[in-house]
């Protein structure tokens, strides 16, 4: 018997009668995002349910990033994803002195809103989600249940260098009482940055009015990319304890 034939299967995960193998692999993605400086305790407070600590690279600041993806071809299918995250502390066994903490992400396909809540419990919720990513300024509407949530425009900036090898990140979620840490690797190519380059209109959704009391309805962007192909991977979740 060879040693393939007596090697364990990969994990996997069975999503509406699909088995989703891990690690899931994302082979074509483009990607449109802006980085904004916020009030420290004010992010601090908007995620202290996960018990994780934001990251303040400047005194009394964080980051939250926001970002509209739009998936081509992967594992989990097409589909149109928005995503609103800060930038936190590492913790024990993290790869990394910082990860992102996934606060929102809405989705518009309802087979990667159950893999995303059941295997690694990212926050993910249906949407209606409409971006533009063939034009100029690449756009993207939200709404969810007929509320404007918002709308961001981005501006591409110089083409910036392609990393060869893949960057190691560690996203973090909190769902259902448990946080949990996902290691994620990215690699894109087609690569645009500046400073500034972000347009926010905020709407009457919730998560509106929390972008909006973090002062994101007025504040210029720290910077903003657009990425023309990513890809990814997610491996499999471990519970994190705060």
């Amino acid at each position: 018997m060879s040693a393939d034939a007596t090697a364990p299967a990969p994990p996997a995960h069975l999503i509406q009668g699909d088995r989703v193998a891990l690690p899931v692999e994302i082979r074509d993605a483009a990607v449109a995002s802006a980085m904004f400086a916020v009030p420290s305790d004010a992010a601090q407070a908007v995620i202290a349910y996960s018990g994780l600590e934001v990251a303040s690279p400047l005194p009394g600041r964080a980051v939250c990033s926001l970002a509209f993806v739009r998936y081509a071809d992967g594992d989990l299918g097409p589909y149109h994803e928005f995503a609103v995250a800060f930038l936190v502390k590492g913790t024990a066994g993290a790869r990394g002195r910082v990860g992102a903490f996934v606060h929102w992400l809405p989705v518009n396909q309802a087979f990667t809103l159950e893999a995303g809540r059941t295997i690694w419990g990212f926050p993910k919720e249906m949407a209606d989600i409409r971006m533009d990513l063939a034009s100029r300024t690449r756009r993207c509407l939200v709404r969810v249940d007929g509320r404007t949530a918002l709308e961001m425009h981005v501006r591409p900036g110089v083409p910036v260098p392609s990393r060869r090898a893949a960057a190691g990140v560690d996203a973090f979620t909190h769902m259902d009482g448990t946080t949990r840490r996902t290691p994620w690797t990215v690699s894109a190519s087609g690569v645009r940055a500046r400073p500034g380059g972000a347009y926010l209109h905020l709407g009457d959704h919730p998560v509106a009015h929390e972008l909006r009391a973090l002062g994101l309805d007025r504040a210029r962007a720290l910077s903003c990319a657009t990425v023309d192909r990513v890809r990814m991977t997610f491996q499999d979740a471990v519970e994190v304890r705060t």
